[in-house]
């Protein structure tokens, strides 16, 4: 890496599209994080995505058309926004790692597919910076989900030790990281399940707000037994890793099949759903991870004291603790896992960590470049 080009930028909107996270970063060699950012959408075009994400998936091309560029031009300008916020000039800026917004997420199937909007091209136009973009395709063209990504940084940004340890991302989808201990083995990872994004939803459907702040409307209600069990029947739970999954498969139109025919009150769904979300992951790391002293959590669900007790509760006698504790804001990890997919992609190298996540017949050198 050039001294004259020490910085890499990571951007990434996750399944949520609450906002796109940027993240200023260094690897010198450890990832360093020197400034970061949350960029939020306007309200219209967040409006379009979530209608494009958790609808039926008809959209008229024109319109998908203007998606793309519309949001690549919002990650251009939270790029500039970041550079702005950090008084560093762009010239200093090796590399963009843009992960665009995912609207679509199918990796089974004769034809598998991904699909992430905001055209790169436009990205490093704007700010005439090289920008890696496309990550996940690659992946999917080589036999694998194309997801989660993010264990391959994890594997990077965390040694190994005595115990293996899990690194659990609470974003609308969860996912968990498996570090092995020392000599254990390759790092593993798989989404368990939503986070959020159920949350997220039914308190917009209910309340009319973006999210359940502090946890409050959860904490006010109770776990409906019933409705839990009907919520973990859901086939994917099941599932062997490896594997992957999004707003395609947990949205409300499949909570509300799964209410058909019940009662239950408003606050006891919310409480039901944080307790869906707690019972996945400790399930996924139980059955795949069952040594595990240690859980260390980032995304913005850990922000929600009422999840993060459930999710506490589940896993105990492990312990669950943000990854602060490793002094990485919890804020910005997936930005800082693009940034680093960046510099990866930037020096040709492939993935090795990535296949025994994805399930892809062996090490790729994920996405595009554009130059800036």
């Amino acid at each position: 890496m050039s001294e004259a080009r020490p910085y890499y930028i990571g951007l990434i909107s996750g399944t949520s599209a609450d906002g796109i996270d940027a993240a200023l970063v260094s690897f010198a060699p450890q990832p360093m994080l020197h400034t970061a950012l949350i960029h939020p959408y306007d309200d219209d075009l967040r409006r379009r995505i979530l209608a494009l994400a958790q609808g039926d998936g008809c959209i008229a091309l024109d319109e998908l058309g203007r998606l793309d560029v519309e949001i690549a031009r919002a990650f251009a300008n939270a790029a500039e926004a970041l550079l702005t916020k950090a008084g560093v000039d762009r010239d200093r800026v090796a590399a963009i790692g843009s992960h665009g917004q995912t609207v679509r997420h199918r990796p089974q199937g004769v034809a598998p597919y991904t699909m992430q909007l905001g055209d790169p091209n436009v990205i490093a136009e704007i700010t005439r910076i090289t920008t890696a973009a496309d990550f996940r395709r690659r992946d999917l063209a080589a036999g694998g989900q194309g997801a989660p990504l993010a264990p391959a940084f994890h594997a990077a940004m965390i040694a190994r030790g005595e115990a293996a340890r899990v690194v659990l991302n609470l974003g609308g989808i969860a996912n968990i990281t498996i570090v092995p201990r020392e000599g254990g083995g390759p790092v593993r990872g798989f989404d368990t399940g939503p986070a959020s994004c159920l949350l997220d939803a039914w308190m917009q459907h209910e309340r009319g707000r973006a999210f359940d702040e502090g946890g409050k409307f959860a904490a006010s209600g109770r776990v409906d037994r019933r409705l839990l069990e009907r919520l973990l029947a859901e086939p994917y739970f099941a599932a062997a890793p490896p594997k992957s999954t999004g707003r395609e498969v947990f949205h409300l139109t499949w909570l509300a099949q799964k209410l058909a025919g019940m009662r239950v009150e408003s606050a006891d769904v919310q409480a039901t759903l944080v307790a869906l979300t707690a019972r996945s992951i400790a399930d996924a790391v139980h059955m795949h991870a069952p040594d595990t002293r240690e859980v260390l959590v980032c995304g913005g669900g850990v922000h929600n004291p009422v999840l993060m007790a459930a999710i506490g509760q589940a896993l105990a006698p492990a312990d669950v603790a943000s990854v602060a504790r490793l002094g990485i804001d919890p804020d910005f990890v997936e930005a800082m896992t693009f940034a680093w997919l960046a510099r990866e992609r930037l020096a040709g190298r492939p993935l090795a960590d990535v296949p025994d996540v994805t399930g892809a017949r062996g090490p790729r050198a994920l996405g595009g470049v554009y130059f800036g």
